[in-house]
C-alpha cells in the first residue's frame, strides 16, 4: 500500500502580517500618514484574501486608524496653536483705527 499526499496549500498571511507590523511601528516611531495608510489599505485587502490572517488584520487596522487620528489631532492641535499666536499678535487697535 502506498500512501499519497495532497499537495501543500501555502495559507498566505503577508500582509494581514505587514499591515499589523505598520501599525505597531507606526505608533511609537511618529511615522508620516504614509505608513498607516498603507497598512489600512493592506488591512483591508488582508480581511478578504486571507482567513488565515484576520485576527492580524483586524488589529492592523485598528493601531493604523489610531496612528492615523493621532497625526490628525496633533496636526489640529497646532493649526489651532498657531491661529492662536497669530491671532494674539494683532494689533486690533490699528486695525479699528483706534
Amino acid at each position: 500500500m502506498t500512501a499519497t499526499y495532497a499537495p501543500t496549500v501555502h495559507h498566505g498571511t503577508g500582509k494581514g502580517t505587514a499591515s499589523l507590523l505598520l501599525g505597531i511601528c507606526s505608533l511609537p516611531a511618529g511615522w508620516t500618514l504614509v505608513a498607516p495608510a498603507l497598512g489600512l489599505i493592506l488591512g483591508a485587502m488582508s480581511r478578504g484574501d486571507e482567513p488565515f490572517a484576520r485576527g492580524r488584520a483586524g488589529w492592523g487596522i485598528f493601531l493604523n486608524l489610531l496612528a492615523m487620528l493621532g497625526w490628525i489631532i496633533g496636526g489640529a492641535l497646532l493649526l489651532a496653536a498657531g491661529a492662536g499666536w497669530a491671532i494674539w499678535e494683532v494689533d486690533f487697535g490699528a486695525l479699528f483705527g483706534g
